[in-house]
């Protein structure tokens, strides 16, 4: 992608500034268009008067939102020193930060998001900042969710790719392909394989059914490792260092919304999604990756409300940037 389109949410905060130095490790194009937003939060509006009595409110109002463009021109002028070919905005608003940046997103429709992993009155890697956490489920484009960068510009960065044979595990693949890396930089394509340990089926389960759920399995397993196989040729076709790891899951573990079989569903399995979103996140923390990247759920009017757990849990607890991966809805 050589030109794309970037709306970031701002409030000044550590977290915020954290997502602006992240902005020179995630790959982005030498050309884009940008717009930073800071919004003045505002939980309940305030009225002009009371009784007939003029309020200061408005007054106060205003002034909130002239700081929050200060802001916003602060950090449009950190991201065009970053980004000196950058296109860049700087806008401010009142109302509540979730539902700003969402509507500005619906209407301007960016290519990606940035935010903070949480605000001024955040908590950390405890507590899911809720702006971030409200935009990620309900934005209909990818969101980057920044927790900052240890390495300056140039040098080579780490990834991981989670990859579970889904239309959104591609997509997140694609979306990698399409970014611009420093040379030597690497990735890791990460897939839990799912296992049905005899003990799950009832003694009164007729003797076929257990060979039936194994064959099917095996059959699923090896659609993720083909699905894997397939993203890392990609990203060395690129020019990346690409590496399969691929670990066998918890008990009876497949991506949400996996069709079982009769067979599986007759002896009621349970299935968890813990796994993966524990497997990527101690992966890369221990390898000191700087960003992963995950695939979204569907893009209906529920999915849109309930995003994947697996992509919401790791973009809740990774120690680094997490992209959950959308393709963007254009208006025709």
């Amino acid at each position: 992608m050589e030109r794309m389109k970037i709306l970031i949410g701002y409030d000044g905060s550590a977290c915020a500034e954290a997502a602006l130095a992240d902005l020179k490790c995630a790959g982005l194009p030498r050309k884009a268009e940008v717009f930073v937003l800071s919004v003045s939060a505002e939980l309940i509006p305030a009225p002009a008067s009371i009784g007939g009595v003029t309020t200061p409110f408005p007054e106060a109002e205003f002034k909130a939102e002239q700081e929050a463009l200060m802001l916003a021109r602060s950090a449009r002028d950190v991201v065009k020193t970053l980004f000196p070919e950058w296109h860049v905005r700087a806008e401010a608003a009142t109302g509540s930060p979730a539902g700003v940046l969402i509507g500005k997103a619906d209407e301007w429709q960016p290519d990606l998001i940035v935010v903070g992993s949480h605000g001024r009155s955040g908590f950390g890697r405890m507590f899911f900042g809720s702006v971030s956490q409200k935009v990620l489920h309900e934005a209909r484009c990818s969101v980057r969710v920044a927790r900052g960068a240890g390495r300056n510009a140039g040098e080579p960065v780490r990834i991981v790719v989670g990859v579970d044979g889904s239309e959104g595990a591609r997509a997140a693949v694609k979306a990698v392909t399409t970014r611009h890396w420093p040379k030597g930089s690497e990735v890791r394509v990460v897939a839990a394989l799912g296992t049905f340990p005899p003990t799950i089926f009832p003694p009164t389960a007729s003797e076929h059914m257990p060979a039936e759920v194994v064959e099917w399995v095996e059959a699923e397993n090896r659609k993720i490792r083909e699905a894997v196989e397939a993203a890392v040729r990609r990203l060395e076709g690129v020019g990346l260092v690409a590496e399969a790891v691929i670990r066998e899951g918890d008990p009876a573990f497949f991506p949400l919304g996996t069709q079982l079989p009769p067979a599986a569903l007759s002896s009621r399995p349970v299935i968890r999604e813990g796994d993966p979103q524990r497997l990527l996140c101690e992966l890369a923390e221990e390898w000191g990756t700087d960003s992963i990247f995950v695939g979204a759920k569907g893009m209906g009017r529920i999915e849109r409300m309930l995003i994947g757990s697996v992509s919401s849990a790791v973009a809740a607890n990774a120690h680094c940037s997490v992209e959950v991966v959308r393709q963007p809805e254009r208006k025709r």
